[in-house]
């Protein structure tokens, strides 16, 4: 550790709290396999705090507009359009109260026949026209302001295609409502007030269930700024401290952090000892040892021990501001992908505007009337019944079936995007391995046995909550061993912790000391344990090495069979990882992996990902910690593991709740069929417009053949019923098998 002083006649003891013997961040690559030219004192763990956050300062902030970042429940997506959606399911149950006078008194589907008839017509055409009214502009809002967003920026779609029918529907039956009362007309003229509800509901509807699959990923960003505290411990120029907005404070300024506290800026420690939990910010599962020079990361939190800290980054500067500026600007770069619902309706609405107008005046010379009535029917055939909900009943369906297997499909695109997938990157820690520490080597020497050595060692570490000593305690419960706290217990930095057992001093040291004080030790079996990423330490007592223990991370279970299966599949799994070289590769031969990246800050992997798309490879990335949150969202697919941070479940597109590896398989095989599922739907919702609409056109006229509005509107419903018969098709057992 930085500035750390080994003359022990100077060591301040009331703030030697903690023991200090993390070596999982050291970097064994670069190791003389000689021990004596290990300093273990100054290794830190994966030491994010050596980051000078201070050179961060040229990253603009100023371009933040958290506003913008609001893609919750009211917020729908058509077109690359962001629009305004209300409450929808408010919207729906509403529409559907309206929707009941209509559909009982309505002709229908062009037919002049009614569930009701009070023989009334003229009231019935009142009361059917007012709800008609109401459901257009109240039900139809969504739609006609989508559209309007649509026409604006020239890209017709969904929303332009729906303002479409329910436009031709609603002013049209009016037409039909005046000529049929007031004008006397030789024949009935059909209304489209049924067509007008049916139309609304079903749209309703299916956006209603797309909103509720598609979750929002705005929220990355309010959770990594409530990681900071509001509050801080300014200290004052005459020493004393006051509690100041976080907001307030400036670089060159000094703070105190509290023990349980978060760290409300960057900044240098300039007083106190003390370690500090950077999970939430690093990724990383062991607290970190924090001295004197040491730098520490606002949003981290200190766990013991008071620190005295001058601020050297805040606010835009911060490091944490850093972060979510990259999740934001992902975010917003991924939100502009068109999906094949919209494409196929800009087609159809381009195609059903076209062949309506040639078919108004192809059939004007038989009339005003004639020629309207075939346009409009065109008009109406072509409103996206079934296309509407095509997409969003297998979205949900898929949805469903998800969640019940432990998948969380947060963003619709990543289905569709999943069939494109060529790299898979996966964080170490958290994702591949366990992310908590245990014992894997109790090495005594001659003449100590197991048992006492681990006896010995959770002595001295029972009021430690360091990850390493509550490994250590762990052993000893699973082995049944008794555990009597040592005494006069004291920390060493730099070192390790001593405390008396018996009257005998025993103390826990690294390496580096037995080295400088001349002592002997197994240095081919340590070096052997240290260089599979094991953080190793050895008990010593009255100038006695009796014997050493190696921790590290374990890897999870489904991890080779996730490697063994993206292999089989045709996909490049590849590791990233803050870890050195040398823990990276051990952990890379294990898994079988060909590609890794070690020694990784948050932003490099970001930039990675960045590396990989610009190599013209489609990417996701699969992680679980602040430091993964903007490669999330920068991946074409980001997968958060559901026991790492809000901020990393904010950011992802997936989210897999067991934090089992081995489901990202199961993602890509449920993404296979619910993406074949969504283009048979694509089929069924608009196929039927490549026959209905030319033939609703009169196309087969000579041949006495013109398809009747109640025919067209029956066959309308007949694929919606179909696409739905579709989506329910998608069944967890047919992912199961896939």
């Amino acid at each position: 550790m930085a500035n750390m002083k080994d003359d022990m006649n100077d060591m301040d003891h009331s703030k030697m709290d903690h023991m200090d013997h993390d070596m999982n961040g050291m970097d064994h690559s670069k190791m003389n396999h000689d021990m004596s030219s290990m300093d273990h004192s100054k290794m830190g763990h994966h030491d994010m705090s050596g980051m000078d956050h201070s050179k961060m300062d040229h990253m603009d902030m100023s371009g933040m507009d958290h506003d913008n970042m609001d893609m919750g429940g009211d917020m729908m997506m058509h077109g690359g359009q962001m629009m305004h959606m209300g409450n929808l399911k408010q919207k729906f149950w509403v529409s559907v109260v309206l929707a009941i006078p209509v559909l009982l008194l309505a002709p229908i589907m062009g037919l002049n026949v009614s569930i009701l008839n009070f023989h009334a017509p003229l009231i019935e055409g009142i009361v059917i026209l007012l709800f008609d009214t109401a459901l257009y502009f109240y039900g139809g809002a969504p739609f006609l302001k989508g559209a309007g967003a649509e026409v604006k920026s020239k890209a017709p779609a969904m929303m332009t295609l729906i303002t479409l029918g329910i436009s031709v529907s609603y002013f049209y039956s009016i037409y039909a409502f005046i000529a049929n009362n007031f004008l006397n007309p030789a024949t009935h003229v059909m209304d489209f007030s049924f067509e007008l509800a049916t139309l609304i509901l079903i749209m309703l509807l299916g956006h209603w269930l797309e909103m509720n699959a598609v979750m929002g990923a705005g929220d990355a960003v309010e959770k990594m700024a409530a990681l900071l505290p509001k509050t801080a411990h300014l200290v004052t120029d005459d020493g004393q401290t006051k509690d100041v907005e976080v907001s307030d404070l400036q670089v060159g300024q000094k703070f105190q952090v509290r023990s349980g506290e978060s760290i409300p800026a960057d900044g240098t420690i300039i007083n106190g000892q003390s370690t500090v939990n950077e999970a939430l910010v690093t990724g990383e599962s062991a607290a970190v040892t924090k001295n004197v020079g040491d730098k520490v990361i606002g949003g981290a939190t200190n766990n013991n021990g008071t620190l005295t800290v001058e601020i050297t980054g805040t606010g835009e500067s911060g490091y944490l501001s850093q972060v979510m500026k990259m999740v934001q600007e992902a975010q917003k770069s991924k939100s502009k992908a068109e999906d094949r619902a919209d494409l196929v309706a800009k087609y159809l609405f381009y195609a059903a505007v076209s062949v309506g107008i040639i078919a108004f005046f192809a059939w004007l010379p038989q009339g005003l009337s004639v020629g309207l009535t075939r346009m409009v029917t065109v008009f109406v055939i072509a409103c996206p019944h079934a296309l509407g909900v095509a997409i969003p009943l297998v979205v949900a369906r898929s949805t469903s079936i998800g969640a019940q297997n432990g998948l969380l499909v947060r963003n619709r695109q990543a289905i569709e995007a999943s069939q494109h997938i060529s790299h898979v990157l996966l964080d170490k820690t958290g994702t591949l391995t366990e992310g908590k520490f245990t014992v894997n080597a109790l090495v005594p020497n001659d003449g100590v046995d197991e048992t006492s050595l681990l006896s010995d060692l959770a002595a001295l570490e029972s009021n430690s909550t360091h990850p390493l000593a509550q490994a250590i305690l762990a052993k000893a419960e699973e082995k049944g061993v008794q555990v009597i706290a040592a005494e006069k217990s004291q920390n060493i930095p730099g070192v390790g912790i001593s405390g008396e057992i018996n009257g005998t001093t025993y103390t826990i040291v690294n390496g580096n000391y037995l080295t400088k004080n001349g002592f002997k030790f197994d240095t081919t079996v340590a070096d052997q344990w240290a260089a599979k990423g094991n953080s190793v330490s050895f008990l010593l007592s009255d100038n006695q090495v009796l014997g050493m223990v190696a921790e590290g991370d374990t890897i999870k279970p489904g991890a080779k069979a996730l490697i063994v299966g993206l292999k089989k599949r045709g996909i490049t799994p590849v590791m990233l990882t803050g870890d050195n070289q040398k823990a990276a590769e051990h952990v890379a031969d294990l898994l079988g992996l060909d590609e890794f990246h070690a020694g990784l800050l948050p932003d490099d992997k970001q930039k990675i990902v960045g590396d990989y798309q610009a190599k013209g490879n489609h990417v996701m990335m699969v992680g679980d910690g602040v430091n993964d949150a903007p490669s999330l969202a920068e991946a074409n697919i980001g997968v958060a593991i559901g026991a790492g941070t809000d901020v990393a479940i904010d950011s992802a597109d997936v989210i897999l709740v067991k934090s089992e590896p081995s489901d990202i398989l199961h993602f890509l095989d449920l993404a296979k069929i619910t993406n074949r599922k969504m283009v048979q739907n694509l089929w069924w919702g608009a196929g039927y417009n490549i026959v209905a609409i030319p033939l609703a056109a009169g196309i087969l006229a000579f041949a006495g053949i013109i398809l009747d509005p109640a025919v067209g509107a029956a066959v309308m419903a007949m694929s919606t019923i179909i696409v739905a018969l579709n989506a329910m098709g998608l069944t967890a057992e047919k992912i199961q098998n896939n």
